[in-house]
């Protein structure tokens, strides 16, 4: 009776410890998969200010704008965590889109090969950027997943895992998002 009864506690301790390192695992996934965000990020916001110069050279009097995403990108900067973080870039996005509709105003920006190359640049660092996040929210919701699921809830939360955001658009820009765009000829 002793052998059976040392045996489950054995079992015990050995789920128990197995359950324990996974989500550890988990969790570091999560923070690895967020700090591969911000590589990406940091790769566009160094982006931003070569694009601004040039953009500066062409059409010095669109000050507005060239303010405008200048400020979306220190805002971007220092938001922390990611809910913050998805609000600053949503901004940031929307205020190089206007400076990339720039180009359509003045031919000779869009026909410049640096415009064209920091473009270029632009775009594939938004595609990794994109694959980040979303690698980012699939290793967020199996973390999420895994400490909300039976019996590792019965101790997650006493040993310190509490579940983590997503990287999210943000209400307003959902909003935006929801919206079917419009179509003229």
């Amino acid at each position: 009776m002793e052998w059976v009864a040392l045996g489950v506690a054995a079992v015990l301790v050995l789920y128990a410890v197995s359950t324990y390192n996974g989500l550890v695992a988990l969790r570091a996934r999560a923070s690895q998969a967020f700090a591969d965000v911000d590589v990406q990020l940091k790769q566009r916001h160094d982006l931003i200010p070569n694009l601004v110069e040039t953009v500066k050279g062409y059409a010095a009097h669109e000050r507005g704008t060239l303010d405008a995403v200048v400020q979306a990108r220190n805002a971007a900067l220092t938001a922390q965590g990611p809910a913050q973080q998805a609000g600053a870039e949503a901004a940031l996005n929307g205020a190089v889109g206007r400076l990339l509709a720039l180009s359509e105003a003045y031919p000779d920006l869009k026909a410049s090969a640096n415009f064209q190359e920091l473009q270029a640049e632009l775009s594939a660092v938004e595609e990794k950027l994109a694959a980040a996040r979303r690698f980012f929210n699939n290793a967020v919701a199996e973390y999420n997943a895994a400490i909300q699921s039976f019996p590792a809830l019965l101790f997650s939360r006493s040993m310190g895992f509490s579940p983590r955001e997503f990287f999210d658009v943000g209400e307003g820009e959902r909003a935006r998002l929801d919206v079917a765009p419009s179509v003229k000829f």
